[in-house]
């Protein structure tokens, strides 16, 4: 009969052995490329497959609204992607025309992007907006 610590530790072993291997695959599974709509369409078959978050603009007029499904175009240097969002998580209020937009997802069958998540960037009006109102602080001013 064997030792019984050789055992314990061999098991050992393949346990963390298997629970490595899981978290690696699983930390490969889930990273996302962050490109452009133009890095995106140049390399475009690279990328078949795989995970992708694909920044740009969105197009004036192009957001299409319907039930639980959201349509809209970004672009970025002369090339656009059309989006397509079926979720059912919020859209933030800060999407809309001109809003920078990252979608994250997959590039589908008909050639639209099905998007499992989508953030838009906040406008620079707001930091402008913040310049205007802050006041400079006189440090010399201030007590403790």
């Amino acid at each position: 009969m064997k030792n019984p610590k050789v055992k314990f530790i061999g098991g050992g072993l393949i346990i963390v052995a298997a629970l490595t291997w899981l978290g690696v695959a699983g930390f490969q599974e889930s990273k996302a490329y962050y490109i452009t709509v133009n890095e995106f369409r140049h390399s475009e078959s690279s990328f078949h497959g795989k995970n992708v978050k694909v920044a740009g603009d969105v197009v004036e007029g192009s957001i299409d609204r319907k039930d639980n499904q959201l349509e809209f175009v970004i672009a970025h240097e002369g090339e656009s992607l059309k989006v397509q969002y079926v979720g059912k998580a919020l859209v933030p209020d800060t999407f809309k025309d001109g809003a920078k937009a990252v979608v994250e997802g997959q590039m589908g069958q008909g050639g639209t992007f099905q998007a499992k998540h989508i953030e838009a960037k906040c406008s620079s009006k707001y930091e402008a907006e913040y310049e205007k109102k802050a006041k400079p602080v006189d440090l010399r001013k201030v007590t403790s």
